[in-house]
């Protein structure tokens, strides 16, 4: 921990005067996606980067639309149910859940001929929609925390911006005027830490030596709640070319819309001696913005009498423009007990939207390059089977502030605690009749985080969100049914994707992780014409 204050420290002597924002679990939020699309894409988990001829191979390989032949238009409803339970020790199990739903995909594909003999048979072009990310979720956590407080984070905090006691002095007594602590153009004070200075949760110690220190409480118990909404739109716009039937080339132009709300509460019982009490603090947080990618695909059969073929795609980095706005607010409610019959209650209130309003920041988010291998076959005309493994560097996405300068601080954060990202897909269809399908997919996808990673605010940070969480491997397991008639289709599909997470309220080296369970559980339905 001391380490990271250290670095913190000297990123914000880099950075000036420029207040910090972001951290790395702000871009690994926005970095990789969730398997989403049609329902026969995700009954076979995806695995259709070789196999092509569904639209929603569009984002991944966009060499598969050359396979069309005929124009066609989907659109797909979806059903999600999702589930946290967290664990802290054997005493304390929360749980709960979400079901909502959703509008998951629609597009079309123009195929258009250029001839039986030409070395270029079709020219394909295509648009389609698909939610790439679902932010939908409850989530509930508390803890003991025997003696470890969050009130200890924000005096460390402020222990890095403060040089003596008259300026906690000032930041105490501020009433309006001139000195906003929360200013811009000040001192650059970290905005928890003021907040805790400013409701008697961090305070002076007068240390053996006569020096002073800041100091926070130290806490029992604590709970936690997060509500989430929004998601990642993807849409995709597509040309591909079928070259003798042996060569499918394709290029895909991907635009991004984010639109995320995260309301959190968090609350602790602290004492210090003989005195004691509890806070409590929100956070409402919003992001919003676009971006915009570029990929490229080819699949090859390389026998002209076998229908083997394998799939090569690459995926720019994602540009994001992100604006985001947040506001928080602490409530403290404390008992000082000097004796029998002596003592003092205090009760405060600081939200910074009384003093800044609500903060709002723009700013730029590059994701990492993605390259994905695949290869799929046909048997006796019956089965189809597609195998597919594809890599992005979750560490090398960078943050930039609005001005393109980039974030120092964040990104040597980001370097050190995200890692490559490692995804295999596989799938089967089986043509029960001529009519009727049955599907089945696995996806493994490797965690994006370090076991070291965790979030250190820097001694000059706008941000009062502590909490952050470090997710595990990803598994999801799907399967599905396809009906074919002559001008239309449907097809329904279930994903199960579940994964494991430590959660933390916030940052303390002996500070133990909430066990997290997650369980998603989705029905997709789609519909189609061919013409």
């Amino acid at each position: 921990m001391k380490k990271k204050w250290m670095m913190a420290s000297a990123c914000v002597a880099l950075a000036g005067t420029q207040l910090m924002a972001q951290t790395q679990y702000d871009a690994a939020l926005l970095a990789g996606n969730e398997l989403n699309g049609t329902a026969r894409f995700v009954g076979m988990g995806g695995a259709m980067s070789a196999l092509g001829a569904d639209i929603s191979v569009i984002g991944v390989n966009p060499a598969g639309i050359g396979l069309f032949r005929s124009n066609e238009l989907t659109a797909t409803l979806g059903l999600n149910h999702t589930r946290t339970e967290s664990a802290f020790g054997n005493d304390i199990r929360l749980s709960d859940k979400r079901t909502r739903v959703s509008f998951d995909q629609a597009g079309f594909v123009y195929s258009s001929k250029i001839g039986n003999y030409t070395d270029v048979r079709f020219v394909n072009f295509a648009f389609n929609y698909h939610k790439s990310k679902n932010f939908n979720r409850r989530f509930q956590s508390g803890a003991w925390l025997d003696g470890l407080s969050q009130t200890q984070q924000m005096a460390n905090m402020m222990s890095g911006s403060v040089s003596d006691d008259n300026e906690i002095d000032a930041i105490y007594n501020y009433n309006g005027g001139s000195g906003n602590p929360y200013s811009p153009n000040g001192a650059n004070y970290p905005y928890l830490g003021v907040m805790g200075v400013r409701t008697e949760l961090v305070s002076l110690h007068e240390n053996p030596d006569k020096t002073y220190s800041l100091i926070g409480w130290n806490g029992d118990a604590s709970s936690f709640s997060s509500h989430e909404e929004g998601g990642i739109q993807q849409y995709d716009f597509n040309v591909s070319f079928n070259v003798s039937d042996r060569m499918y080339f394709g290029a895909t132009v991907g635009v991004y819309d984010v639109n995320y709300n995260r309301s959190t509460y968090y609350t602790e019982d602290i004492y210090d001696g003989n005195h004691s009490g509890m806070y409590e603090l929100m956070n409402d947080y919003r992001l919003d913005g676009v971006g915009v990618d570029f990929k490229l695909g080819a699949i090859f059969r390389p026998l002209e009498d076998s229908p083997f073929r394998f799939g090569l795609a690459v995926h720019t980095p994602t540009w994001y423009v992100l604006t985001e706005e947040y506001v928080s607010g602490i409530r403290s409610d404390l008992e000082y007990s000097y004796g029998k019959d002596d003592q003092t209650n205090f009760f405060a209130e600081e939200y910074t939207d009384d003093y800044v309003g609500n903060t709002v920041r723009d700013y730029r988010l590059r994701t990492p390059w993605k390259f994905n291998v695949s290869a799929g076959t046909v048997l006796d005309g019956v089965v189809a089977l597609g195998a597919e493994y594809e890599y992005a560097d979750h560490s090398s996405s960078k943050l930039y502030y609005d001005d393109g300068y980039e974030m120092k601080y964040a990104n040597a954060a980001l370097k050190e605690d995200l890692k490559g990202v490692h995804t295999v897909r596989v799938g089967m269809e089986s043509r029960l009749t001529p009519d009727f399908s049955l599907r089945a997919g696995y996806n493994y996808q490797s965690s994006g985080f370090r076991k070291t990673a965790y979030k250190a605010l820097a001694d000059n940070d706008m941000r009062t969100d502590t909490e952050y969480t470090n997710d595990f491997d990803r598994h999801t397991v799907t399967c599905g049914l396809g009906y074919r008639g002559k001008s239309w289709f449907a097809d329904v599909a279930y994903k199960y994707d579940f994964y494991q997470s430590d959660f933390y309220a916030f940052s303390a080296d002996a500070l133990s992780a909430a066990k997290v369970n997650t369980d998603r559980h989705q029905v997709l339905m789609t519909v189609g014409v061919r013409f």
